[in-house]
């Protein structure tokens, strides 16, 4: 089951924001603010690396437009520490500033419907958080595919587009490019133009 349109689970949960272990991290301290809340499968392994990275180095355009980025996987904090320790030239993560939450009793990727059970690690889970705390977008990938950085904040532009216009986003759209309005007569003008 989809969790788009229902409120994100909510959880407590020890997290890693840069060099430093937080007990009590909870993801309605960021209640009125857009949350991307993201799983990966594990520390020290080989793409999730190099999305955590894309994140990074993306950072400055979540910001903008008001968005707090926060990974999450079944890993404990203290590997979370050892691996934002590790050089990204070594396949480490330093450098990221963003939180990492540790899901160690897997509850957190069980209640966002990621856990892989058999396998015991979360999917790519990716969740669009709205101000209320309502999902509004979900993408979940296999382990093998990672994901678009640029797609994320393309849904981001398109929500906050919603939020601030009313109007609806078509399909590939992109900021600055035509919406319309949610009627028979808004889709027939945006055809028709």
């Amino acid at each position: 089951m989809s969790l788009v349109g229902k409120k994100a689970p909510e959880f407590k949960a020890k997290a890693v924001i840069q060099d430093k272990i937080h007990e009590d991290f909870c993801l309605s301290d960021f209640s009125g603010k857009i949350v991307v809340f993201f799983f990966y499968p594990l520390d020290f392994t080989f793409v999730c690396p190099t999305e955590l990275h894309a994140f990074q180095d993306r950072l400055k355009d979540f910001e903008e437009r008001g968005v707090q980025l926060i990974g999450c996987s079944i890993d404990s904090a203290f590997s979370h520490l050892a691996w934002l320790n590790t050089p990204k030239a070594k396949g480490g993560i330093a450098g990221i500033s963003y939180p990492l939450v540790s899901d160690l009793t897997k509850s957190i990727s069980r209640s966002f419907q990621v856990l892989n059970e058999e396998a015991g690690i979360a999917y790519r889970g990716l969740f669009l958080i709205d101000r209320e705390g309502v999902v509004r977008h979900e993408v979940i990938n296999d382990f093998p595919l990672g994901r678009s950085v640029d797609e994320a904040l393309r849904i981001i532009d398109a929500l906050l587009y919603h939020e601030k216009y009313g109007e609806v986003c078509p399909a590939n759209w992109k900021k600055g490019e035509k919406a319309m309005k949610p009627t028979e007569a808004g889709l027939t003008s945006y055809f028709g133009s």
